[in-house]
């Protein structure tokens, strides 16, 4: 017994030391914290070493995670580039000092919402809001496709339609405050007063209203819109709708770590994630995210993004006022 209380000691003690190793130690020519889904970032990167023969690690983490871990190693950076996560989160990180500015000469082709004006970060994807619909099944109940926010509350939708829940799902709280957006904010409490007689289900998480349009028991779903987006690639009979009033989105940024070593690789994957075959890689490694570059498709029988209204609203305030919107949503909207 005593034995094996000292064998798993010194095991765990050499776990520790490894853990201890910095991670530069295995690394290869360019080292990437990214918080794109992992099958996703593997396509677009390996595209990147293709192009340019410049090899790169990835290390997955989620946003809160990979700002944490930046902000622990600030004194000596593990990593040159963090890849992916909201826009905001890049925000955070040039504010705590994190990242270092690179104008990349690819920036003119980005709007002003999609880029920092000193270069601390660059969206390189976005994903609008859309709502999923199943045309067959709504035509034979004689209900039109909606074309807009105002055209979901159609009587013949009671019960129809899955949207996530404010409460539990950041995707929701978007779909919130683009409502907001567009209508002021007690129009807006009205109208998803009114919208909920129409609503089957107010899911936990943001995807889940995707998976029951695809099993049928939805009708029409409202999300961000990649799920939508594969079902309809994959054959299944549905059509994404972008309301003609608008849509907020989520924009992915990728931020160079201030004080890399691979600077200049860095810099290499900021032009060419941005350049139009960077953006070009997106829809041809079925990422279903849409471009940041208007001069780029989506895809097959997808509208370029100089075509759908995009909603932008103040997102720090947004975040300081969350918790009192979904107080006043569980009050208003659920009558609770």
């Amino acid at each position: 017994m005593k034995n094996r209380i000292q064998i798993f000691t010194v095991f765990a003690v050499v776990l520790a030391m490894l853990c201890m190793v910095p991670f530069r130690v295995f690394a290869g020519d360019l080292i990437v914290y990214s918080s794109v889904d992992e099958e996703n970032a593997r396509h677009i990167l390996e595209a990147f070493t293709k192009e340019t023969g410049i090899k790169v690690q990835m290390v997955f983490l989620s946003s809160g995670p990979a700002l944490s871990r930046i902000e622990a190693e600030k004194a000596n950076p593990q990593a040159d580039v963090w890849f992916g996560a909201p826009s905001e989160n890049h925000i955070v990180a040039r504010e705590r000092g994190l990242t270092e500015p690179y104008v990349s000469s690819e920036e003119s082709r980005l709007a002003a919402n999609f880029k920092d004006p000193e270069g601390y970060w660059h969206a390189f994807y976005m994903n609008p809001i859309g709502i999923g619909v199943l045309p067959d099944e709504l035509a034979a109940e004689k209900i039109p496709v909606p074309q807009s926010w105002e055209d979901l509350k159609h009587e013949g939708l009671k019960g129809m339609i899955q949207m996530p829940s404010p409460q539990s799902s950041g995707t929701a709280f978007a779909i919130m405050m683009t409502l907001i957006s567009i209508y002021g904010e007690d129009e807006a409490y009205a109208y998803m007063k009114a919208l909920n007689p129409n609503i089957q289900t107010y899911t936990q998480s943001g995807t889940g209203p995707s998976k029951n349009l695809a099993i049928k028991e939805a009708k029409v779903a409202i999300q961000f819109t990649p799920a939508f987006l594969k079902l309809v690639d994959e054959g299944f009979p549905a059509t994404v709708i972008f309301p003609k009033e608008g849509v907020g989105y989520e924009a992915a940024a990728l931020s160079i770590i201030k004080g890399v070593k691979n600077k200049e690789e860095a810099h290499k994957l900021v032009d060419w994630i941005l350049s139009k075959k960077g953006q070009e890689s997106l829809s041809e490694n079925k990422t279903y995210f849409f471009p940041v570059r208007s001069d780029v498709s989506a895809g097959e029988g997808l509208p370029p993004l100089s075509e759908i209204k995009l909603i932008n609203y103040d997102i720090e305030k947004a975040a300081q006022e969350k918790s009192r919107l979904i107080d006043r949503w569980v009050t208003e909207v659920l009558g609770q």
